[in-house]
């Protein structure tokens, strides 16, 4: 029996990750859920739903309660939080305080239904954070320090990219392009100059197997199956590093295009220590090869993948947790409290 922990969600559209304090992260499972349609009762939450994602029948459905970093199902993300709130405290004398990280240009619509989501979910407090500045955090860097820091965090559903210094964000700016994006390039690639269709998880197992957004030094290939448009029948068929990084282009630009635009209007000074510094990258679609080759090469400034990537943020909605006294009279760290 549990009295009140202290967690924190990296609530991201393709995984979950929980921080409980003093332990670390306990749980990582994909944020899928699956519900009979007949009944609305939910079926499966985490990896075993996602085994279920386009091999379902008519009456039950695997489905992302969470698009585009943000809730586009509130009554299935606030059933899906309370399974993973339910699985890492178990029974508990005192609701858990729970602090929760969102995209950097959320709504206050948005907010409002994360917040209201967890606290249905069973939290006693609920407290944000945006996601470059838990990133940053994650990835060790000192956000206190009056000295300007990038970050480029790029999860399943959001990028945010960021220039923290002094514990806020500076310039920061939200993009819709990020894991899922990729996938969804991916898919259209194939089916537009294979005539194959092909789906979202096998899509995902060539983004990480041979998808890269810089040429590789050797060609890499990977035999994977899909369906004929012509004839309808299942078909094997080879894809290479060259083609991925072609169907990748379009994703890859915007990318830098927003890194370009939020440095465009970065003050002097703290340009000044992002050149000396570096930009961080960090969030699992961060991990795609070449990313950062091509961020060094666009903009001339060193470039650096963050220990554990795919964790910084969760580890950074984590630590912050041991400030939330301070954060309560403080907010040093822009975290808000409701």
């Amino acid at each position: 029996m549990v009295f009140g922990q202290d967690i924190g969600i990296d609530l991201g559209t393709a995984t979950i990750l929980v921080y409980v304090k003093g332990k670390g992260i306990v749980l990582r499972e994909p944020s899928v859920v699956a519900i009979d349609k007949n009944t609305n009762e939910v079926l499966a939450v985490g990896q075993e739903a996602r085994k279920m994602l386009g091999r379902t029948p008519g009456n039950i459905i695997a489905l992302r309660p969470l698009k585009d970093g943000v809730i586009s199902d509130y009554t299935i993300t606030e059933k899906m939080l309370k399974y993973f709130i339910n699985k890492v405290c178990g029974k508990f004398i005192f609701s858990p305080r729970i602090m929760i990280c969102v995209p950097s240009r959320i709504t206050e619509v948005e907010k409002k239904a994360v917040i209201d989501a967890a606290n249905h979910a069973g939290a006693r407090k609920v407290y944000l954070i945006e996601e470059p500045i838990a990133a940053a955090i994650g990835a060790g860097i000192d956000i206190g320090k009056p000295y300007g820091s990038m970050i480029v965090d790029i999860g399943g559903g959001t990028a945010d990219i960021a220039v923290i210094s002094l514990g806020g964000s500076v310039k920061s700016t939200s993009l819709k392009v990020a894991g899922d994006k990729f996938d969804e390039a991916i898919i259209r690639y194939i089916k537009k100059n294979r005539s194959i269709v092909i789906g979202e998880r096998t899509a995902e197992d060539i983004k990480i197997k041979v998808g890269c957004m810089y040429p590789k030094t050797v060609t890499e290939r990977m035999s994977v199956k899909g369906r004929d448009l012509i004839s309808g029948l299942p078909v094997e068929f080879e894809v290479t590093s060259e083609e991925i990084q072609e169907a990748l282009q379009e994703c890859a630009d915007k990318i830098i295009e927003g890194v370009h635009s939020v440095l465009e209007e970065t003050p002097p000074e703290l340009s000044a220590d992002i050149s000396e510094r570096g930009i961080y990258i960090t969030g699992g679609g961060g991990l795609i090869y070449g990313l950062d080759k091509l961020i060094e090469e666009k903009t001339g400034i060193p470039v650096m993948i963050a220990e554990d990537a795919q964790s910084c943020v969760a580890i950074g909605t984590g630590k912050a947790l041991n400030h939330i006294e301070l954060l309560e009279t403080g907010n040093a760290v822009k975290i808000k409290k409701f």
